[in-house]
């Protein structure tokens, strides 16, 4: 709307809680309820209606403030994505526990949760603290499956017994995973889960076959009772059987 506007200065960005910097000799604050207070700043009962509205829809409210008030709202919200829902199902049928860490508010965060069909979330968790809430599940003898793309989420990704990591995230995010999901879709976790299952499944089914290959032909070539040529085929088959049975995983599809 071509309207005026004077050069930032001072800019300063505190993770996890919001911006600020000097405009026109003010000090500008823009973020969460969280940074304001710790400013000192005020937050009127009108703003507070429109914060509880955004955050009842969804939305994350980031105030503006300076002059020791909150003087407006900007009300953001991720676009969820298609598959999250389906995502959520397929793992919740294959008896993954889902959670959801952000760093919204409850309301925020019980809405989304809602619409991806997420039983647990965990809310208002700043960015150093999600590595914390990490260990404390596992601490609790869970195994812990990490899913983020943004910086705040490397250190978690990091912590994480299997960190993964979105495309189209942050490099720092991609750094701190396990694996990358290339193309950005969710559905990549539950694809990566059915292989690593399927692939293990494998690995067993090749170490049985070895095991059992070698407890009924060891005593027998030790007493003499088998013929080396036939041992030697049988080794042989053994080892193609195995070879075979792993390149099945080949014709694996999602």
């Amino acid at each position: 709307r071509d309207l005026a506007h004077s050069e930032g200065r001072d800019f300063r960005s505190v993770v996890g809680r919001g911006v600020e910097g000097q405009a026109q000799g003010t000090l500008v604050r823009v973020g969460r309820r969280l940074f304001m207070e710790e400013a000192g700043l005020d937050i009127p009962a009108a703003l507070e209606q429109k914060m509880a509205a955004a955050e009842a829809r969804g939305h994350t409210a980031v105030l503006v403030g300076w002059d020791r008030q909150a003087r407006g709202l900007l009300a953001v919200a991720d676009t969820l994505k298609q598959e999250a829902a389906g995502v959520v199902r397929d793992l919740q049928g294959a008896g993954v526990e889902v959670a959801m860490i952000t760093g919204d508010n409850a309301s925020t965060a019980a809405a989304i949760a809602e619409q991806a069909g997420v039983d647990r979330v965990l809310a208002e968790v700043l960015p150093e603290d999600k590595i914390a809430e990490v260990r404390e599940l596992q601490s609790s003898g869970r195994t812990v499956a990490m899913v983020g793309d943004g910086i705040n989420d490397a250190p978690a990704l990091a912590q994480a017994d299997l960190g993964i990591a979105i495309g189209t995230g942050t490099d720092v995010a991609i750094e701190a995973s396990d694996l990358t999901l290339i193309s950005g879709n969710l559905t990549g976790v539950m694809t990566a889960l059915r292989l690593s299952r399927r692939t293990l499944r494998t690995i067993k089914q090749n170490l049985g076959w070895a095991f059992g290959y070698n407890v009924a032909a060891i005593p027998l070539a030790a007493f003499g009772l088998l013929d080396p040529i036939i041992a030697g085929a049988a080794m042989a088959f053994s080892s193609v059987s195995v070879v075979g049975n792993s390149l099945r995983l080949r014709r694996f599809s999602a």
